[in-house]
C-alpha cells in the first residue's frame, strides 16, 4: 500500500489488513482517541504513522508515553520503514530521556525537527521554560491514553501545548479498554483530558476486523481441554473455598463500602486485590487488623491458585511451606494473629494434598525403623503428557504429510506465561526419555511403558533438592527457636516446634528469606487453638526418602544445568540455529510477541496457556501472510481457574467495547479549543484586581497572571499541574532552598507522608527548616496526603500501635512527637495540613493575594555560595541526593564538596586534610568518620 504526501515520492507502509489502512486514513485526515482492541497491533500502526511523517521531513513530532521497549521497537520499525521506502528526509527516533542530555543539546536536537520521544518530566520543563517552543511542534502522538487522568504530567502537557499551538495534530492510542468505563462519564471526562473530540473503537467484533481476520487465510486452531487430576481439582476447590470465606469475612467487617464486585469470580480477574485495597485506602486507618490481614491473604491465595497449575508438584510443595512458615506467629507468642484461613478444614486439605502429591506415608510414633512406608509419589502436571503428544504428533506430520516449503520455518513456537515455566518446559522437553533406573525395571509393564514420555527423571532430581533445602530449612529454625526462647527469659512456649518470627505482611523477598529461615510445614496438624500447625518430618524419614531417590550413575552423568554461560569459548561453539528444526519456548511479551512471531515464522504454535491477545496476534499474524500457514494447539486445564479467567478476560474486554460504543452515541461533543482559560482579557483584569480592599488595604490591579517558581524535582506530583490550571505562570527551576516560591517572602517545603517520615529520620528536615528561615520572612512545611489515602497519621507512624509505642520511653519516635518537636526548634515555621494537591492548589492562591509576584532569578540564587553562578549547579541529583544524607554535609557546603571532590568515590576515599578546604575541619572530620567507620561494630 502506498500513500502519497503532496508532491512528495511515495511512502512504503506495511498494513497489509483491510482495518488497518481503513485505520490509518481515518488518522491521516483528523485528530482522534484510538482504541484498539489488544493484540490487534496497535504499535504497527502507531509506527506507520510516524513514518509517513518522517518521511515528509520537517517535522517536529513528540511521541508521549511510551516505555523503553516501545522505544526500541519504534526506532527499529521507523530505520526499516526508511531504508524500504529509500525516503532520503526521514530522520527516525530520538530519545530524551535522562538528564544527563544537557539544555543546549536539547534546544539544538529540536531546532533540528525529527520524531522524539521523550519522558514526561522533561518535556513539561522543556515547554514551561520555553526551551521548546509549543508553536514549533508539529504534532503530539499519545501513548497508553488510558493512563491521562485529569493529575498525570501528560495532560499537563496536553493542556500547555493546546494553549499555545491551536494547529498542530494531537492524535492518542490506547489498547486497553476498560479504564475507559469506570466512573461517571468516563469516555467523555478522558477526551476532555486529551483535548480530542473523536473517539474511534475497533473492537474484535467490529464488521471490519471480523473480515479482516476471518477470511480465507485463518488459522488452522486446535483446542485441547486438558482435565485436571483430582488432587489438583481437591487443592483448587479449597483454594477457592479460602477466598470465598476471605471475602465473606472482608464484607461482614466493611459494611459502608460499595461490594458489588467483591465476589468469587472478580477473585480470579488480575488485579482483585489492589482493587480491594484501593476501595479501603480512605479508611484504611479505621479498618480492624484483621481485614489489613485478609486483603493481605487475598494476594497469597490467588498466588496458590496460579502456581497450582504452572509450578510442578514439588516445587508447589515447597512454596506452602514457605507460605506456612510466614504466616505462623514467633514461637512463644500468643497473640492470635494468624490468617483467618488457616483455620478452615479447607486449609489441612490444601497442605495435605499438594504433600501427598509429592510423597505418601507416615511411620507412626515408635517405629521409627520401618521406613518402607514412605514412598516418592511425585504426581506429574497432567500438561506434560499432553504436550509430549502433541510434539509426537508434529513429528508424524511433518513426516508423513511433507508440505510444500512455504515461507514458514518448521519450527515449533511454545508459549507460556513466565519464564520459570519456560525453563520448566526445556527441563521436561530434554529429560522426557530419560528413565531412573529402578529395580522393577525388568517388568514387562515396565518395558512397554519404556517409550512412554515421562517426567521421573526430572521430579526425582527436584525432590532431591527439595529434601536437601527442607533440612537446611528446619536447621535454622530450631537456631531460630532456641534464640527466641532465650528472649522469653525461660517462659514456658504454648508450641513446641521450631518457628520463624516473620509476622503481618512478608517482605517483597520473602520468598527467599525464608528458604533459609522458618519452618518447613509439610504435614499439618492443628495447634491448640485450632490453626495449622507445621509438623517436621523425623530426620529418620528424610534420610530413608533421600536413600530411596539417590541418583544412579546414569543419573549424576546427566549434565548439570547451565544457569550462567561466562561465554569463554565463544568462537569454537557459537553459531546460528538452523531454523527449521527448532523448538523455541517463550514467555507471553505484550507487544514483542508480533516480533516473536515475524522473526520464528513458526508452522505450528502451541498455546501452553490461554491469552487473549496473543490469540488476536497470530489472527493478524496468519492474515498478514498468503504464504505461511500456521497450526494452532490451544492447551488449558478444563473447569479450572485458568479456564474461568481466560473466559472473563475475554468478556470484560466485550462489556467495555459495548459500554463505550453506547456512551459514544449518547455523548455530547467535548469543545476542547479552549484549554482552561485563554480568557477575555477584561476578565484577567478583574481576576488580578485584589476584593479585599477594606480597612485601608490598596487597589492592586494588574493584568499579569499570578507567578509561583518551582523546583524542577517537584514535577514529579501532579501539584504544578493543578496549579497551572488555575491560572498561574508555572516557572521550573533548580531550587536550593524550598520547593515552592509564592513570593518573595513565602517559601514552601512539600512533603508527601513517606518522605516525611524519612527525612525525619535521617535529620534532612531539620537543615531544610533552618536554611528556610535563614532566607525568608514565612517559611512553611506543607504536609500533603494522597487524595484517595486516609487523611491521618495513624497508618504511618514509625511504630506498629502495639502497646509499646505508647510508653513514655517510645514516645518521642513518634512521629507526632517529632512535628511537635520541629515546631519548637523552629517557632517561626508553618504547618499546613493538605488532604489532596486540589486542596493545596486552593490554599496557595489564597497565600498569594496581596503578595508581590516572586523573582526567579533571585529565587535560584539563594543558597548558592557567594562567586557560584546560577550556571554553575550540576544537573546529576542522585549522587548529590546520596551526599545530603551523610552527616557532616549541609545544604551549604555540598556544592564546594561536588566541586572540589567530583564524584562520591573521591569523597569517601579523602583524608580529613583533604575534606577541610572544602566543608571546614568538624565537617571534614564527620564525613571522614562516616565513611570509615567499621560495619561490625
Amino acid at each position: 500500500m502506498s500513500s502519497t504526501n503532496g508532491d512528495q515520492q511515495p511512502v512504503k507502509l506495511s498494513l497489509p489488513l483491510k482495518y488497518q489502512q481503513e485505520l490509518f486514513q481515518e488518522l491521516r485526515q483528523k485528530d482522534e482517541l484510538v482504541i484498539l482492541a489488544r493484540g490487534l497491533g496497535l504499535l504497527r500502526l502507531v509506527t506507520n504513522l510516524l513514518h509517513s511523517y518522517d518521511a515528509a521531513g520537517n517535522n517536529l513530532i513528540l511521541v508521549v508515553g511510551a516505555d523503553e521497549r516501545e522505544n526500541g521497537w519504534i526506532g527499529e520499525a521507523l530505520a526499516e520503514h526508511a531504508a524500504i521506502s529509500m525516503s532520503p528526509r526521514a530522520r527516525g527516533l530520538s530519545v530524551v530521556n535522562t538528564d544527563v542530555m544537557s539544555v543546549g543539546t536539547r534546544e539544538k536536537m529540536y531546532a533540528q525537527g525529527g520524531i522524539f520521544s521523550i519522558t514526561s518530566r522533561i518535556l513539561v520543563v522543556d515547554l514551561l521554560t520555553s526551551l521548546l517552543d509549543p508553536e514549533t511542534i508539529t504534532g503530539l502522538v499519545v501513548l497508553h491514553a488510558d493512563r491521562v487522568v485529569a493529575t498525570s504530567l501528560e495532560a499537563f502537557i496536553l493542556r500547555i501545548y493546546r494553549q499555545r499551538n491551536k494547529v498542530g495534530f494531537l492524535k492518542a492510542f490506547s489498547d486497553n479498554p476498560e479504564p475507559f468505563t469506570t466512573g461517571f462519564a468516563p469516555l467523555s471526562t478522558m477526551m476532555r483530558n486529551l483535548f480530542l473530540r473523536n473517539a474511534s473503537l475497533w473492537p474484535r467484533f467490529q464488521v471490519v476486523v471480523a473480515q479482516a481476520l476471518e477470511g480465507k487465510k485463518k488459522a488452522e486452531v486446535i483446542e485441547l481441554e486438558v482435565s485436571m487430576s483430582d488432587s489438583m481439582r481437591d487443592i483448587q476447590n479449597a483454594i477457592m473455598e479460602c477466598v470465598e470465606v476471605s471475602i465473606g469475612e472482608l464484607k461482614k467487617s466493611n459494611t459502608g463500602l460499595e461490594m458489588e464486585d467483591w465476589n468469587v469470580d472478580s477473585a480470579l480477574f488480575k488485579q482483585f486485590d489492589m482493587v480491594v485495597r484501593r476501595q479501603l485506602d480512605p479508611v484504611w486507618h479505621r479498618v480492624s487488623w484483621k481485614t489489613k490481614q485478609i486483603v493481605n491473604d487475598l494476594t497469597v491465595l490467588r498466588g496458590m491458585l496460579h502456581t497450582l497449575l504452572t509450578y510442578d508438584a514439588v516445587s508447589f510443595n515447597r512454596h506452602l511451606d514457605t507460605i506456612l512458615a510466614a504466616h505462623s506467629p514467633p514461637a512463644g507468642s500468643t497473640r492470635q494473629n494468624q490468617s483467618p484461613w488457616l483455620f478452615l478444614d479447607a486449609a489441612h486439605t490444601i497442605f495435605d494434598t499438594a504433600k501427598r502429591r509429592v510423597y505418601t506415608g507416615k511411620p507412626a510414633r515408635g517405629e521409627a525403623e520401618n521406613v518402607d512406608s514412605l514412598q516418592p509419589v511425585l504426581e506429574e502436571q497432567p500438561k506434560w503428557a499432553i504436550l509430549a503428544e502433541v510434539l509426537d504428533e508434529i513429528d508424524r506430520d511433518l513426516y508423513f504429510n511433507p508440505v510444500a516449503r512455504d515461507d514458514s520455518n518448521g519450527t515449533i513456537l511454545i508459549m507460556c506465561t513466565d519464564t520459570a515455566q519456560c525453563r520448566q518446559l526445556r527441563e521436561y522437553l530434554q529429560t522426557m526419555h530419560v528413565r531412573p533406573e529402578t529395580a522393577q525395571a525388568n517388568d514387562d509393564e515396565e518395558a512397554e511403558k519404556e517409550d512412554e514420555p515421562s517426567a521421573a527423571f526430572m521430579m526425582r532430581r527436584k525432590l532431591r533438592e527439595y529434601l536437601r533445602w527442607k533440612k537446611e530449612f528446619a536447621k535454622i529454625s530450631a537456631t531460630l527457636f532456641a534464640e527466641n526462647q532465650s528472649a522469653l527469659n525461660g517462659s514456658t512456649s504454648t508450641r513446641n516446634q521450631p518457628n520463624t518470627s516473620y509476622r503481618g505482611k512478608p517482605s517483597a523477598n520473602k520468598r527467599r528469606r525464608v528458604r533459609g529461615g522458618g519452618n518447613a510445614g509439610s504435614n499439618p496438624s492443628r495447634a491448640a487453638n485450632g490453626s495449622i500447625l507445621a509438623s517436621e518430618d523425623k530426620p529418620l524419614e528424610v534420610a530413608s526418602l533421600m536413600s530411596e531417590i539417590q541418583p544412579p550413575e546414569a543419573e549424576s552423568a546427566q549434565k548439570e544445568e547451565v544457569l550462567a554461560d561466562p561465554l569463554d569459548d565463544m568462537e569454537d561453539y557459537y553459531q546460528l540455529y538452523d531454523m527449521q528444526d527448532l523448538v523455541v519456548v517463550h514467555a507471553y511479551d505484550g507487544d514483542m510477541d508480533e516480533h516473536v512471531l515475524e522473526e520464528v515464522k513458526p508452522r505450528y504454535i502451541i498455546m501452553y496457556e490461554p491469552d487473549t491477545s496473543f490469540v488476536r496476534r497470530v489472527e493478524v499474524y496468519r492474515s498478514s501472510h498468503n504464504d505461511r500457514n500456521v497450526r494452532v494447539y490451544f492447551l488449558y486445564y478444563g473447569g479450572s481457574v485458568e479456564e474461568q479467567r481466560y473466559l472473563s478476560s475475554v468478556r470484560r474486554e466485550k462489556d467495555a467495547f459495548t459500554k463505550l460504543i453506547k456512551e459514544k452515541s449518547t455523548m455530547s461533543v467535548v469543545m476542547t479549543l479552549d484549554a482552561h482559560g485563554i480568557e477575555d482579557p477584561q476578565e484577567a483584569f478583574l481576576r488580578t484586581i485584589n476584593t479585599r480592599i477594606a480597612g485601608g488595604g490598596r487597589l492592586a490591579a494588574t493584568a499579569q497572571p499570578p507567578r509561583v517558581v518551582v523546583d524542577v524535582r517537584e514535577f514529579r506530583s501532579s501539584l504544578p499541574s493543578l496549579l497551572h490550571g488555575r491560572n498561574m505562570v508555572i516557572v521550573p527551576c533548580m531550587l536550593t532552598v524550598g520547593d515552592y516560591i509564592l513570593s518573595p517572602n513565602i517559601c514552601i517545603e512539600r512533603k508527601s507522608i513517606k518522605d516525611l517520615i524519612s527525612s525525619f529520620k535521617d535529620g534532612r528536615l531539620y537543615n531544610q527548616a533552618e536554611t528556610m528561615l535563614l532566607y525568608y520572612k514565612a517559611p512553611m512545611l506543607l504536609i500533603e496526603f494522597d487524595q484517595n489515602k486516609s487523611f491521618t497519621l495513624e497508618p504511618f507512624a514509625d511504630l506498629s500501635g502495639s502497646l509499646s509505642s505508647v510508653s513514655s520511653s517510645n514516645a518521642s519516635s513518634d512521629l507526632q512527637s517529632k512535628l511537635v518537636l520541629l515546631t519548637l526548634a523552629f517557632p517561626r515555621l508553618r504547618i499546613i495540613w493538605s488532604s489532596s494537591p486540589y486542596q493545596t492548589a486552593e490554599i496557595f492562591e489564597s497565600l498569594k493575594t496581596q503578595e508581590p509576584e516572586p523573582d526567579p532569578i533571585a529565587a535560584v540564587r539563594i543558597g548558592l555560595e557567594g562567586g557560584q553562578k546560577v550556571e554553575d549547579q550540576s544537573f546529576n541529583r542522585e549522587p548529590q541526593d546520596m551526599l545530603r544524607v551523610i552527616p557532616g554535609v549541609t545544604g551549604k557546603n555540598i556544592k564546594n564538596l561536588v566541586v572540589e571532590m567530583g564524584s562520591l568515590k573521591e569523597v569517601a576515599n579523602a583524608s580529613v586534610e583533604e575534606l577541610e578546604p572544602a566543608v571546614g575541619k568538624e565537617a571534614g572530620r564527620q564525613i571522614h568518620r562516616f565513611f570509615n567507620k567499621s560495619v561490625l561494630e
